[in-house]
């Protein structure tokens, strides 16, 4: 729930990717939230992942493995925002503006080595991770259906961000944090263990159970 809202929440108070930024007080602070969102990310799709690991299957499991290794990636690039970029924005403004660059989009002037290619990595985490663990949290059927569809939709709505100029494609990370909200609002309030119209053909998996037993 902490994760969605501050995922809605960061969008519109971030400031913008350059040098002058760093050093601000706001830039602090939102990434300080912003360290706090992907942990809080991190333990939460454990936790909904652990309410529905038998039926979420294989599926589940990549989905969750995905986005997991998406938060952790956060967490990284996020401490290096908060914490050693306004050390450099003096000594080393080439390297500041070309990491800033990364995620606005523009040409660094100096060799950043793996990082340019980690960023878009995780940007694939993020996308299939949050697709497949949707799917899976929407055939489970142990929460919210419409919560698990959003999910999934968030995670592949990300690629229309290079329809928009930056940082206006911030709005696309709005459905993400509703689904996340909404996840953890269930996982919370106790929902219950199944939805109480069952996918087709998982009826008669669970009939035939039910006989074995």
């Amino acid at each position: 729930m902490l994760a969605g809202f501050l995922f809605i929440v960061i969008q519109p108070i971030h400031p913008p990717e350059n040098l002058s930024s760093v050093t601000t007080d706001t830039w602090a602070i939102v990434h300080y939230l912003t360290i706090v969102m992907a942990l809080f990310g991190l333990f939460g799709i454990a936790g909904v992942y652990a309410r529905q690991v038998k039926e979420t299957g294989w599926l589940g499991l990549a989905g969750f493995l995905m986005l997991s290794l998406f938060w952790i990636t956060t967490t990284a690039f996020t401490f290096a925002e908060a914490f050693i970029l306004p050390l450099l924005s003096t000594d080393a403004p080439k390297f500041v503006e070309g990491y800033l660059g990364i995620f606005s989009g523009v040409a660094s002037e100096v060799n950043l080595g793996a990082l340019p290619v980690a960023a878009p990595l995780a940007g694939g985490l993020y996308i299939l991770g949050g697709l497949l663990f949707g799917i899976a949290t929407l055939r489970a059927g142990i929460l919210p259906r419409w919560a698990a569809g959003l999910l999934a939709f968030a995670s592949v709505s990300t690629l229309a961000s290079s329809l928009l100029p930056h940082p206006l494609d911030r709005i696309l990370a709005v459905p993400m944090g509703i689904a996340l909200a909404w996840l953890g609002y269930a996982l919370w309030s106790n929902w219950p263990e199944k939805a109480s119209t069952p996918l087709p053909g998982r009826g008669d998996v669970q009939l035939r159970q039910s006989r074995a037993e």
